[in-house]
């Protein structure tokens, strides 16, 4: 089982979905359970979800429907330098600090930066931005774990960690205007428990962008290339810091294409995680 958020006429939704059927969640029925965090924090969230299916809706099949991004009021954070692959780029882009990636890369503490606040979040299908004084931009696929605000990962979804790479390699102190923008992070469709997924070291993260309907660049990964565990990220995110609301936490990349390439108005991003599903976004 699956949960994510839709979108009707009705209004916004809490779904599960099951053998590619999507079945509505009644929120109302248990006031310890208002939201899909809520949900996903309780002891047995599939168990939670049959529970509260609301009857007033019949299952649809899973194709149509307008999923929104899987978030309520957590705050976005990310990791960076956390793949082999992305501690390269990034001396690269920046010869000047390529000391302290290397570094970081290494370093008991990891590199963590704020993303997005849940305005800020872009849903699936809806455009991601590049930056008007940027020129090389690339999308950043990545892994990223919903935390409680007790610090318990419960579940997994895609993000997308949309980075101008010419404004950080600049340097390396522009990395939140490089990061941090209008519609620069995307996150979804959809959040999968942790016991819903398959063994992590096995999971494959694949990039597809498309320009004019072609590829334009594709690149895979694997998690066991990911240099820290999610377990160890998620405590240094919560030391000396509270998140009442929960998180999210984008994992950092190890997909990063070439120099050459840079992301235009009109390329479409899919971004493909097994157990996961696909977010997909066009670029606007």
């Amino acid at each position: 089982m699956q949960f994510g958020k839709i979108r009707r006429a009705s209004g916004d939704h809490v779904v599960a979905i099951e053998n590619n059927q999507v079945f509505t969640i009644d929120t109302a029925l248990d006031p310890e359970v208002p939201s899909l965090a809520a949900l996903l924090a309780t002891p047995n969230p599939i168990a939670a979800a049959r529970e509260l299916i609301d009857p007033r809706f019949a299952p649809e099949p899973l194709g149509d429907q307008t999923f929104l991004a899987p978030i309520d009021r957590q705050e976005v954070w990310a990791a960076g330098v956390t793949y082999k692959r992305s501690k390269v780029a990034r001396e690269e882009e920046s010869a000047g600090a390529a000391q302290f990636y290397d570094k970081v890369y290494s370093a008991p503490r990891p590199e963590l930066f704020m993303k997005a606040t849940p305005e800020r979040v872009v849903p699936p299908g809806q455009p991601v931005y590049i930056r008007a004084d940027s020129k090389w931009n690339v999308p950043e696929p990545e892994f990223t774990l919903v935390v409680t605000p007790a610090g318990k990962i419960v579940g997994y979804t895609i993000g997308n960690d949309m980075s101008s790479r010419d404004i950080e390699g600049e340097n390396p102190l522009y990395l939140p205007q490089a990061k941090i923008y209008r519609r620069s992070c995307a996150i979804g469709p959809v959040v999968t428990p942790v016991a819903g997924m398959p063994a992590l070291s096995g999971v494959e993260i694949k990039l597809v962008i498309s320009r004019g309907g072609k590829p334009a660049y594709e690149g895979t990964t694997t998690l066991a290339q990911l240099n820290r565990t999610p377990e160890s990220l998620v405590e240094w995110l919560f030391r000396d810091n509270d998140f009442p609301n929960g998180a999210l936490l984008l994992t950092g990349t190890g997909i990063v294409p070439p120099d050459a390439f840079s992301l235009q108005v009109g390329d479409d991003i899919a971004i493909t995680i097994a157990g996961i599903g696909t977010l997909r976004n066009p670029v606007g």
